[in-house]
């Protein structure tokens, strides 16, 4: 049987290790598939640029950020590619996004 998660209660959040204080995680996903995850950004976010091994995706659930000079608030969807820099990643009021990381090849 699948476990199931409510993205929007309070329940398995942690602390988001690597990002800015305050940060918050929900781990919906993390095996051999890749991970998926619920970021819940605290307002006053940033994030240097960096890159990944693996394509990310980015669906941005509710409130908004800023990256490139762009705003992407709630309904906006960004996907970067395998070793493609992306950010810095700015978020004044907070933001929940839903992250997506393909499998490693």
């Amino acid at each position: 049987m699948k476990k199931i998660k409510n993205l929007y209660d309070d329940l398995h959040w942690e602390i988001a290790t690597g990002y800015s204080d305050g940060t918050k995680k929900k781990v919906l996903r993390n095996d051999n598939n890749g991970e998926t995850i619920l970021l819940k950004l605290p307002a006053g976010f940033y994030m240097a640029p960096h890159s990944h091994v693996t394509t990310e995706q980015h669906f941005v659930l509710e409130g908004e950020y800023q990256s490139g000079g762009e705003s992407y608030s709630a309904g906006s969807y960004q996907i970067f590619s395998s070793g493609e820099d992306h950010g810095p990643f700015e978020s004044k009021k907070g933001a929940l996004i839903l992250v997506v990381w393909d499998p490693f090849k």
